[in-house]
């Protein structure tokens, strides 16, 4: 894994962790320059998808507005490197529309790209992805048509 790391370009680990940060710090802009154009979000277990910088745009104008202010709490089981993207852990707190908390484990992999990130993996349980993608929900697209 360390020689894994090692031929990984700098600037797409670092792309990788701003990206994180600036989502934590609700930084739209930041957020988004962390993104390749032809970004890629894959959602799983689902198995559904978006794709595109104005799709992701989207994505980030609602989770700012409508998910953020609903996360209670967060923190970071495990972060690893791999040769295709970092590997971020997540314990969240959620309040939901029925305004019960829980906790969902999130695991997103954001993905390097070629100057970027080419956008993000992520595994949670379809609770949560409902909660984090509803307006754009009806259109996602079939990972797996």
């Amino acid at each position: 894994m360390a020689d894994q790391a090692h031929s990984i370009p700098p600037k797409l680990i670092d792309a990788a962790r701003k990206h994180s940060s600036a989502e934590a710090d609700g930084d739209m802009a930041g957020t988004m320059e962390t993104l390749e154009l032809d970004c890629i979000y894959d959602l799983f277990p689902v198995a559904l998808r978006f794709t595109g910088i104005d799709m992701a745009r989207r994505y980030y104008e609602n989770y700012f507005a409508n998910v953020a202010p609903n996360i209670v709490g967060y923190k970071m089981v495990a972060e690893w490197v791999g040769a295709d993207g970092i590997n971020q852990e997540y314990d969240v707190v959620y309040r939901h529309g029925d305004d019960v908390t829980r906790t969902h484990r999130i695991l997103g992999i954001l993905t390097f790209g070629r100057d970027r990130l080419s956008g993000e993996r992520i595994y949670t349980d379809e609770t949560m992805l409902r909660a984090m993608f509803g307006p754009l929900w009806d259109k996602l697209e079939p990972i797996f048509p």
